[in-house]
């Protein structure tokens, strides 16, 4: 079922486990700064597989949010980018126009829209989206190594939010593709030391490969005497969300004044000792997605870390490929660690 002029594939999920191809119109920029996007490639997120394993409801439009593509079509008011041109998208859409957008905050947005939850993501032969959500890609960055983007922008998102300082301590709670990418995310931002919460041996590996000194166990966070044996962090960031651990190991390993960053995606609500939060003065900062502020925006500086590093990320992140045909072999493999998976790839388009 190829696209045509008019009508293309699009992902959907009626429940748990189950990812099928149908067809659909394409749609048209025809909004003011509204682009259309043919996807090359988009990858299986963590947090697709929220939904693909019945923790939280299946998404109402198409998912996906790791999207790298090329410019198909533009709307009126688009200066910066052109037919053909060659792209990668945060995963939302935003209004544009309220106090946050205007600061560059646009992640705070009131009326964000989230690509795959709540508008039609990336796993479609075509994406509409707008100009303000795409960054060009450099020549020496394929569609596969664009697609890492966005996930490696939440990472180093994350240490912005912290005010991560050369010389500290990094502690990444989990070693799933985002708690990874917070690795080479960490070693370019000058951290001195970096340590990873691992459970699967291929995650250790991939790991020490990307630049951490140490992967311990999980368990061995837990209870406060092994903690305070292996604290002062200065930063923690969670990417786990264990409602009954995450919280618990963040506060129990960082430093007096250091700062636990809540990059995962909880399911429920979580518990924390609110007395250490308190005598410690821990900083607990949410990280949303990633942020256009300060001299260059989240993206563009995970572009430039990909056009340094790319290849050796790549070695590690992106452990299995799969054509958009067989999408539903891609998420099984995303969900069965046992496979070796990190991040499943998969080709929309050439």
């Amino acid at each position: 079922m190829a696209a045509t002029a008019q009508r293309m594939r699009v992902a959907f999920c009626q429940a748990a486990g189950e990812v099928q191809l149908r067809e659909a119109a394409v749609p048209r920029p025809v909004g003011d700064g509204e682009v259309l996007v043919r996807v090359r490639r988009c990858g299986i997120c963590g947090s697709d597989l929220h939904w693909y394993n019945g923790e939280t409801p299946p998404p109402l439009v198409c998912p996906g949010h790791e999207i790298a593509g090329v410019v198909a079509a533009v709307g009126t008011g688009v200066a910066n980018l052109s037919e053909g041109d060659r792209v990668t998208a945060e995963g939302m859409r935003t209004c544009g126009a309220c106090a946050f957008c205007r600061a560059g905050r646009r992640q705070l947005c009131p009326g964000i829209r989230i690509l795959g939850l709540s508008t039609p993501g990336g796993f479609a032969d075509y994406l509409l989206t707008d100009a303000r959500h795409l960054y060009a890609v450099p020549d020496g960055i394929d569609d596969e190594l664009a697609q890492l983007t966005e996930p490696l922008a939440v990472g180093i998102h994350a240490l912005h939010q912290a005010d991560f300082q050369p010389g500290g301590r990094v502690l990444v709670l989990g070693a799933g593709s985002i708690g990874l990418l917070c690795v080479p995310a960490a070693v370019a931002a000058g951290a001195s030391e970096i340590v990873v919460s691992a459970r699967r041996p291929h995650q250790r590996d991939a790991a020490l490969a990307l630049g951490a000194h140490r992967v311990i166990d999980p368990a061995s966070l837990r209870g406060a005497a092994v903690a305070r044996a292996d604290a002062g962090f200065d930063l923690v960031i969670d990417t786990v969300a264990d409602p009954k651990t995450s919280l618990e190991d963040g506060l129990l390993a960082v430093r007096p004044g250091g700062a636990v960053v809540v990059v995962g995606v909880y399911t429920a609500r979580a518990s924390l000792d609110a007395l250490r939060l308190m005598t410690h003065e821990i900083r607990l900062i949410g990280a949303m997605c990633y942020a256009g502020t300060g001299n260059r925006a989240d993206f563009e500086v995970a572009l430039g870390l990909l056009e340094s590093d790319g290849e050796a990320i790549r070695r590690e992140i992106v452990t299995h490929r799969v054509p958009f045909e067989a999408l539903s072999e891609g998420f099984r493999l995303a969900a069965d660690k046992t496979t070796g998976s990190v991040k499943v790839s998969v080709a929309i388009s050439d």
